[in-house]
């Protein structure tokens, strides 16, 4: 039973570490952090308006329209490049069937660009 314990001692150890070095982080930035908010911190931030206001303001839904195309683009870099990558590796009918899945999923991809488009979030005052 020891012999088997101590086939795990390196992983108990690296915990260890990775534990004091992660509180000693902690620590340190709670020790060198400056305690002072200043102005630029308490202002608004990628939302286009003062955080602390009222709920109920009206904002600007631009905002979240280019935070939209963002994440259009970003699942479509995210998703088309490990594809394309297997996608020569599959037997054919299985490279057919992930080709047009694919190009299903661009399509709603396309469908969103068009959508943000219509909405006049590429152009910007």
């Amino acid at each position: 039973m020891n012999a088997f314990l101590l086939q795990y001692l390196p992983i108990v150890i690296f915990l260890g570490i990775a534990a004091f070095i992660g509180v000693a982080f902690v620590a340190a930035a709670a020790i060198v952090a400056p305690k002072a908010p200043d102005p630029e911190k308490l202002s608004s931030y990628e939302c286009g308006f003062n955080a602390f206001d009222d709920a109920r303001m009206k904002f600007d839904v631009r905002f979240y329209l280019v935070s939209i195309l963002f994440i259009i683009f970003d699942l479509e870099v995210a998703f088309l490049f490990p594809w394309a990558v297997a996608l020569m590796k599959l037997p054919h009918a299985s490279g057919q069937f992930a080709f047009w899945s694919m190009m299903g999923f661009l399509g709603v991809l396309t469908v969103g660009f068009i959508y943000e488009w219509k909405k006049g979030a590429l152009e910007w005052e």
